[in-house]
């Protein structure tokens, strides 16, 4: 009874302030544990502990050590690489200004050059305010740049039977065994959804059943979805050019859009009538859906598909109905795509299309896969950074590599141009193992050297 009497009086003496300084302490060495957890742990998958120790992965590993979940392990070490670059923000974490949370956040846009200035936002927000001011917009933007709309993400949440629930992780297995990939979830839920969503078994016309509403001015494209119209990412618009139905005319067209859908083309039945230009839809779909802009004055009575149907059966039969991409098995509902994009080129000659899943197919518009014809017209397949598909990477190269081919895309350069200034910028031993500022500094004398040799 007495000790019972002793806490309570304890308790009774502490007031507020006390109970806020101490938070206020635990959250200081918080961050700080968090700041040198992410260090180690990015040592410990360097050094391949987990592989000395005998553990199957690095995230079975980390799961034993700190009960983390693999995608919060993934996490960690992301922030915790960004953080390498970024000495104003891992100074905050460090001494308790900023959480873990919100670096986590910053760590999404900010790149060396604008840290502090995402710094300087960041203090007094709360961790909402700060996700607001972050969504929709891309790495390396400013904090006073505009949001994208198409780069905002989204999350699922569903709460299932047990059943249900082993049934869904067998079915996500089972698409990465056929596609061959490790796709991440985002991936895999999109090719789960197109298999729902198969459309005809005509093999002339695209498989999906889904539409996309594309801006003739801007080229910012929506895809509709009960309803709704939501954002899409720029790689979407360029897939769905390589294989889709086209719906048209729409409304006319005042600019060029700023993207691979080329307004004033019609593909007909065959190569050379494809090649001229005619009326066209302003809107595209990788599907057999009507999709009209409200303010179209009228829709002409036939649908045009981007690839003549007799060239895509030929295709089909070629690659034997699967994807090309070395490795890979999938073979339901292939596209076609366009080694050389129709807006730089392209023809619908058989030696320029290719049959790839859509996993692959929109990894080589996102520039984490690159698809193209040796001399003798065997299809070679590389990583971002240059390296053979399928050999042993080095993964953060590899990331750089891509991020900078997207960063480059969305500052309105082609594929073919990008492609070439890589191609240049491969061989230099300084690029090895670049970082993001460095790379796409070199990336850019690239491409106004080579647009002066034009």
């Amino acid at each position: 009874m007495g000790s019972h009497r002793t806490a309570a009086a304890q308790r009774r003496d502490i007031t507020w302030q006390v109970a806020h300084e101490a938070l206020s302490r635990l959250a200081r060495e918080r961050a700080l544990a968090d700041a040198e957890e992410g260090r180690w742990l990015l040592e410990a998958q360097r050094t391949a502990a987990h592989a000395h120790l005998g553990f199957g992965s690095f995230s079975e590993y980390v799961e034993r050590l700190f009960g983390y979940k693999p995608r919060s392990t993934q996490e960690k070490l992301r922030v915790a690489e960004a953080l390498e670059s970024l000495p104003a923000l891992e100074r905050a974490l460090a001494t308790g200004e900023l959480s873990w949370s919100a670096v986590r956040e910053l760590t999404r846009v900010a790149v060396r050059d604008n840290g502090h200035e995402w710094l300087q936002l960041a203090r007094g927000k709360t961790l909402r305010q700060l996700e607001e001011v972050i969504a929709g917009k891309h790495l390396g933007a400013a904090p006073d740049s505009p949001a994208d709309p198409a780069a905002r993400r989204h999350v699922l949440r569903f709460e299932v039977a047990a059943e249900t629930f082993a049934l869904f992780r067998d079915a996500l297995e089972e698409l990465r065994r056929r596609t061959g990939t490790a796709s991440d979830d985002d991936s895999a839920l999109l090719e789960m959804a197109r298999h729902v969503l198969g459309g005809p078994r005509d093999e002339a016309r695209a498989s999906y059943q889904i539409s996309l509403h594309v801006c003739p001015e801007c080229g910012s494209g929506r895809q509709q979805s009960k309803g709704e119209l939501v954002p899409v990412g720029p790689e979407v618009i360029r897939m769905a050019h390589c294989d889709a139905q086209h719906l048209g005319p729409l409304a006319e067209p005042r600019a060029q859009p700023a993207n691979d859908f080329q307004p004033h083309e019609r593909p007909a039945e065959h190569e050379g009538a494809g090649e001229q230009p005619s009326a066209a839809a302003n809107d595209t779909s990788p599907a057999r859906a009507n999709v009209i802009e409200p303010q179209s004055a009228h829709v002409s009575a036939r649908a045009s598909q981007s690839i003549p149907p007799a060239r895509r059966r030929a295709v089909l039969v070629r690659d034997q109905r699967r994807c090309q991409v070395p490795g890979c098995r999938n073979t339901r509902y292939v596209e076609v795509h366009h080694l050389e994009l129709r807006s730089e080129g392209g023809r619908h000659s058989l030696d320029n299309l290719l049959c790839v899943c859509s996993t692959h197919h929109r990894a080589a518009h996102r520039g984490d896969l690159l698809l193209e014809r040796d001399p003798g017209g065997a299809l070679r397949a590389r990583h971002a950074d240059g390296s053979a598909y399928g050999q042993s990477v080095q993964p953060r190269a590899l990331d750089t590599w891509a991020k900078v081919f997207s960063a480059l895309r969305n500052l309105g350069f082609r594929e073919g141009q990008i492609r070439a200034a890589f191609q240049q910028l491969r061989d230099k031993s300084s690029l090895q193992d670049p970082s993001f500022d460095q790379l796409l500094r070199e990336a850019l004398a690239q491409l106004r050297a080579l647009r002066v040799q034009a």
